[in-house]
């Protein structure tokens, strides 16, 4: 199986136009056309992660957190970035990450599976992403109007949240004069022209556009169609940071704790005391702290994510549960999120988890 492959599925599922402006998701290392042999999924890319993959005998390591952020100048062996790099190009070992766009997204999400390891229903994005779709119309002739708008559905123009193939289309007139270098599908060249025609209205994802002004221009029987792209600030309520839901049966505090403590199988929970019953919880994997007022404000009891700094439990003021399990506690069921995700794809495929516990924080009890 060729690495195209499975990262254009991966894709697919969490586009990497969802990722945050500082991540860095996608492949990071290796060549399109490589052939796969075997995949190795993990949270992190560490050096242990890419030897166990040289030991198992894959060529494909895919991670939640992408091991470069930012720009590598020099390869030399001096940090653990370096030496990972290094070992996977000597072992011609690809490394992809799908980090904040996995994140983002609702359905086959990092925060969804936690959601499902809770018990959560009801479930929605916290706080839903604003920007990701444009509206695109243009004007067909009447007759062409009905194929036209489903080439562009096919295309992914008209997705609007559960349904396909929307749009919207009302006739009126077309006028225009073909110049001398024209070659006009109607009218003649240097006259003034009307014809009917229907203009067509879709919504669609930005990150479809390509795909959509492609069938656009390839199945238009103007040489020369006219269209008009809008940006939109409808929020996107599949794509967004953290997510909201509900308890079957509402918890006490320490109820609630325990679930937590099982659920992640940990031993240490930082949470601030409420004098209330839990039944709503927002969540977001890893460092979900800036969505805290978001939380309160759709009136979750409780809100579980990492990474709280000391002054931000002050924030709770007593209106919600803040529970801080560990950033790697968090997260520690994507490479079992990724591993369903890519089997109902490819269920002959060689899919491994890794051994390795990569989590850099250790606790002493």
């Amino acid at each position: 199986m060729l690495l195209k492959e499975i990262t254009d599925y991966l894709e697919d599922v969490a586009p990497l136009d969802y990722q945050e402006s500082y991540d860095n998701s996608g492949l990071i290392y290796g060549r399109n056309f490589w052939e796969i042999r075997g995949v190795l999924l993990s949270l992190d890319c560490t050096e242990e992660v890419v030897k166990e993959a040289i030991e198992k005998n894959v060529n494909l390591i895919i991670s939640h957190h992408p091991i470069v952020f930012s720009g590598i100048k020099k390869i030399r062996g001096n940090t653990y970035i370096e030496r990972v790099l290094e070992l996977a190009i000597k072992n011609e070992i690809a490394i992809y990450a799908i980090h904040t766009n996995l994140d983002n997204v609702l359905k086959n999400g990092v925060n969804g599976k936690i959601a499902k390891k809770l018990g959560l229903i009801n479930t929605q994005v916290l706080e839903p992403k604003k920007g990701n779709f444009n509206k695109l119309i243009t004007f067909v002739p009447k007759d062409f109007a009905e194929s036209l708008r489903k080439y562009l559905g096919d295309a992914g123009a008209g997705m609007i949240g559960d349904y396909d193939n929307c749009a919207f289309q009302s006739e009126g007139y077309g006028f225009f004069r073909p110049l001398e270098e024209a070659n006009p599908f109607v009218g003649k060249k240097n006259q003034i022209h009307t014809e009917p025609e229907v203009k067509l209205e879709f919504i669609y994802h930005k990150y479809k556009e390509n795909k959509v002004l492609k069938a656009l221009i390839e199945n238009h029987p103007y040489e020369e169609p006219a269209y008009d792209i809008i940006s939109l600030e409808n929020k996107d309520k599949y794509n967004g940071s953290g997510l909201i839901g509900e308890l079957v049966t509402e918890l006490d505090v320490n109820q609630f704790l325990e679930l937590v403590k099982q659920s992640f199988y940990t031993s240490c929970i930082k949470y601030t005391p409420v004098d209330k019953k839990i039944r709503k919880v927002a969540l977001c994997g890893g460092s979900g702290s800036f969505l805290l007022f978001k939380a309160i404000q759709m009136g979750a009891d409780a809100f579980l994510s990492s990474d709280f700094k000391y002054h931000q439990f002050f924030d709770a003021e007593g209106k919600i549960l803040i529970s801080d399990i560990g950033h790697f506690e968090s997260e520690q069921f994507t490479p079992e999120l990724l591993g369903e995700v890519l089997l109902k794809k490819f269920p002959n495929f060689a899919i491994l988890f890794s051994q390795i516990n990569t989590n850099p924080i250790k606790y002493y009890s």
